[in-house]
């Protein structure tokens, strides 16, 4: 059974709701501990307006892209390597397991020791929090492969480069997918905890700035501000991508049927 995607209009009343269930509670809330939606909304236009949330917007967004980059390009070729051997993940496996129960704050801290107060850290940071989670998805992946039609491209002697685009890549591109979408996630996540600890922009750092000031409006018109670009991806990107590419799942499921 093919997984139902909410409709542009669901998605509007569902966050609505969740606006409005925030509109409420701020009214019997002390301004100064949970602002109203109108304030923040003042807040971030004119942050916008200024150009600081701009400015601040790009900075976290580039280490963003640049860390995913990073992630999922290793991850996946790391993925591959130990779902394909049995003695690379033998001997390899451990490693990915200590890497994934490294908490992300110690990771960050290191790499501020090691390299420095700098991008390369913050960005190395980033892309070592999520690699290990990356290659387990597609480990995990390489192991769900249908092996018959693995034969069956073997038998005919496909090439390999054919082998990879039209036997390998379509069954695990729901496993990339999901990668991706994690990824995404958790990598803006710990961008800011970077930016927060070490950092002299982005929206990590303007959260940090006003924590100390305790000014909680500022610091939901810059997290929602992320967030809001996070869910234009999500379901303008990562959705649609998504289902193109296990369109052919379906397909064969309703022809099983």
């Amino acid at each position: 059974m093919s997984r139902a995607q909410p409709g542009a209009g669901v998605i509007a009343i569902s966050l609505a709701a969740l606006i409005g269930i925030w509109a409420l509670s701020s009214i019997w809330a002390d301004p100064d501990v949970l602002p109203a939606p109108w304030d923040v909304w003042r807040i971030g236009v004119a942050e916008w307006r200024s150009g600081e949330l701009p400015l601040h917007l790009t900075a976290t967004a580039l280490r963003v892209a640049a860390a995913f980059a990073l992630a999922m390009g290793i991850g996946v070729v790391l993925g591959l390597a130990l779902g394909s051997s049995d003695r690379a993940n033998r001997w390899f496996g451990p490693w990915v397991v200590v890497l994934l129960n490294i908490p992300a704050l110690v990771v960050i801290v290191l790499c501020y020791l090691w390299i420095g107060l700098n991008e390369l850290a913050a960005i190395a940071a980033v892309a070592l929090n999520k690699t290990a989670m990356v290659a387990v998805t597609i480990r995990e992946g390489v192991w769900a492969l249908d092996r018959q039609v693995s034969d069956m491209a073997r038998v005919y002697r496909m090439p390999m480069g054919a082998r990879l685009r039209h036997v390998i890549l379509p069954q695990l591109w729901p496993f990339i997918a999901s990668s991706m979408r994690n990824g995404l996630a958790i990598i803006w996540k710990i961008v800011l905890v970077v930016e927060f600890l070490g950092r002299s922009n982005g929206v990590g750092f303007q959260i940090h700035l006003y924590f100390q000031l305790f000014e909680v409006g500022y610091v939901l018109a810059y997290a929602l501000s992320f967030v809001a670009v996070m869910l234009v991806l999500e379901y303008g990107a990562l959705q649609v991508w998504e289902r193109r590419v296990v369109r052919w799942r379906m397909k064969g499921a309703v022809r099983g049927a």
